[in-house]
């Protein structure tokens, strides 16, 4: 039987490929293959989105001593590898990231916890994106009905970041960190000895303002830099769109991405929304769809060694 990620993943693509292929297939590699030396732009661009965020988080533990900045940097490449090219649900990148910052000394509370607020600012800040998306896409011309939904998908999305920090701020994880506490004190499980200081961790990085103001600040920069992706993209494809139109498109593609979060990378889910967001500003399905798979050409050209990273790093760590 399939594991359920896997499923998951499957359908994500049976999804993609069906809007390929009611676009016509034909149609919608013509679009990507027209962007030709423009996809390198976009990995340049993806590489130093990816670098801003492992500083965003790198910012949360600057003070915890060791190779930080280095090591945030590399295992930020390894998450991000980790969640577009592996079946698991886009949050399995975060586990293996914290489990490798330990090897930098960093204990395993601590190292949790830097990854669990980090993608909290994360989220919060692509929510801001995504309100201002939405906002563009009303004043570049998008339907009453098509505003209210996406409207209505940020009140949703307002909701679970609200719920997120609250379950970082009242406790929630208290009741964890006991229940690994007791685990800990079995010989068989004493490697959660540290893992079970996870609140103590997030008090401690919560505590912290001005690195939470720093790493919100980074984070939402790279959000607006993604949209450089976009604007290269379409003007390699000849549609030539402002920072604006490319911004809407970013922002609200990543959201829908977002939203599929259960769906590995998004599959069928970004293609769909960057359809539906395109149809606004007058741009066909099937470059609305090549305009997706361009940016999945960047997810593949970074993950791959992303992967083969990790793969070495587990190697180091198993050699000590």
């Amino acid at each position: 039987m399939m594991k359920p990620m896997s499923l998951a993943a499957a359908a994500g693509l049976l999804l993609a490929l069906a809007l390929i292929l009611s676009q016509g297939a034909a149609s919608v590699f013509a679009a990507v293959a027209s962007v030709g030396v423009g996809a390198l732009w976009i990995i340049f661009i993806r590489s130093w989105q990816i670098a801003g965020a492992g500083v965003a988080w790198w910012t949360l533990i600057a003070d915890a001593g060791g190779e930080l900045f280095t090591a945030c940097l590399a295992l930020r490449w390894v998450r991000e590898a980790v969640n577009t090219l592996l079946p698991v649900a886009q949050i399995g990148g975060e586990i293996i990231g914290a489990r490798l910052l330990t090897h930098w000394g960093v204990g395993g509370g601590l190292a949790g916890a830097s990854v669990l607020v980090d993608l909290l600012v994360q989220t919060a800040t692509q929510l801001i994106f995504a309100i201002i998306g939405v906002l563009l896409l009303a004043t570049l011309g998008g339907e009453k009905e098509l505003i209210a939904w996406l409207s209505l998908g940020l009140l949703v999305m307002s909701v679970a970041v609200a719920g997120f920090f609250a379950t970082q701020r009242l406790g929630a994880f208290r009741l964890l960190q006991r229940v690994l506490a007791r685990m800990a004190g079995n010989p068989h499980w004493g490697a959660l000895a540290d893992l079970a200081k996870l609140d103590d961790g997030l008090n401690t990085i919560h505590a912290r303002h001005a690195a939470l103001a720093a790493a919100a600040c980074v984070h939402l920069i790279v959000w607006f830099i993604g949209a450089l992706e976009i604007w290269i993209a379409l003007a390699y494809m000849g549609y030539s769109v402002g920072y604006r139109e490319a911004l809407a498109i970013e922002s609200l593609g990543q959201a829908a991405r977002a939203a599929g979060f259960l769906i590995p990378a998004g599959l069928g889910v970004q293609e769909g929304g960057f359809a539906a967001v395109c149809a606004v500003l007058g741009i066909p399905a099937p470059v609305a769809i090549a305009l997706s798979l361009v940016k999945r050409v960047a997810d593949i050209a970074l993950g791959l060694p992303g992967l083969c990273a990790w793969r070495i790093l587990e190697g180091l760590e198993r050699g000590r």
